[in-house]
């Protein structure tokens, strides 16, 4: 670096020398005193920029040296991407320009910023007025609210249903809570619609257990089996909703009495219910192949419902 500053010196040194508008004058002139002081201000803008350039050479080889020392340790990052140091070594970004100057050409920061910030609030605003959805919304057919019906059994018997019911409003037609505990008066309101209809019964225990009937029921004086093999018996005790159809070895759909409402037949009944809708009974039976509906084969009710199915907007609540 010194030896090109003493050729560049010394060939401007030549240049001035040489030049015509500066004939050279006797060291002992006056004039000659006053020539130097005319040259001088050449030489010291020369000089100026000779330091200038050293200097920046100086201080460019110094910015190099950092670089190569902070590439050997290592970097530990902040959140922000323009502030780092490393380990064991006091070096900020504002040793470099051209790393401290990197916000200044990011002018969409302040805006991206804003946006998360309004993103953020945005979410917050969302999860404050979404209000969770209500069990008549995850079931849309359903009129009313039940004792028994879940979401989970609800899909389950809306699937299980004869296909000419399906998309039909559920009707209550009767509950023992609203309607008292008759089972002549579940009869009685069963003729409201005509159709298929789907008894709902739980006992004390949790469990939630039924079958497919058909509306109007029709007590007779005798035990008469009615139904056709649409008919069927589900429990819930198995800890998912299970079906259970007619297997074929009978025809025992059910009975409806003034006193007896049963399902199935040949050896127990699958399900069955006494006249005053307090208590009932459940064991295997060979009309639809199942086992004990109830937690245990005799029980005490807790609710009995009758749900009907009709396209009828006079249902609608």
């Amino acid at each position: 670096m010194f030896s090109w500053k003493e050729k560049v010196t010394e060939k401007l040194s030549r240049i001035l020398a040489d030049s015509p508008s500066s004939p050279p004058p006797a060291l002992d002139s006056p004039q000659g005193s006053t020539s130097s002081r005319e040259r001088s201000p050449f030489s010291s803008i020369f000089s100026s920029i000779l330091s200038s350039a050293s200097h920046d050479a100086h201080n460019v080889k110094e910015n190099q040296d950092d670089f190569k020392q902070a590439e050997a340790l290592p970097v530990v990052w902040s959140g922000d991407t323009t502030s780092w140091r490393c380990e064991n070594l006091d070096i900020h970004v504002d040793h470099f320009p051209a790393y401290a100057n990197k916000e200044a050409h990011n002018p969409h920061k302040e805006y991206d910023t804003h946006s998360s910030a309004m993103s953020t609030s945005g979410s917050e605003i969302y999860e404050d007025t979404v209000d969770p959805q209500s069990p008549l919304k995850l079931m849309p057919n359903l009129t009313e609210d039940s004792s028994f019906i879940s979401v989970e059994l609800y899909e389950f018997l809306h699937c299980s249903l004869p296909n000419i019911v399906k998309g039909c409003q559920w009707v209550l037609l009767y509950s023992t809570l609203r309607h008292g505990i008759s089972l002549r008066t579940l009869i009685r309101k069963s003729s409201d619609l005509s159709g298929p209809c789907l008894l709902i019964v739980g006992d004390m225990k949790g469990a939630v257990f039924g079958g497919l009937l058909e509306c109007p029921l029709k007590p007779s004086e005798k035990r008469k089996y009615q139904g056709t093999n649409q008919t069927f018996v589900f429990t819930t005790i198995y800890g998912v909703p299970r079906l259970f159809r007619p297997t074929g070895a009978n025809r025992y759909f059910y009975l409806c009495m003034d006193d007896l409402l049963a399902f199935g037949g040949g050896g127990s009944f699958a399900l069955s219910l006494d006249e005053d809708l307090l208590s009932g009974s459940s064991g295997p039976c060979e009309t639809f192949g199942n086992e004990c509906l109830a937690h245990d084969p005799e029980f005490e009710l807790k609710n009995v419902e009758l749900w009907g199915f009709t396209h009828s907007s006079r249902y609608l609540p």
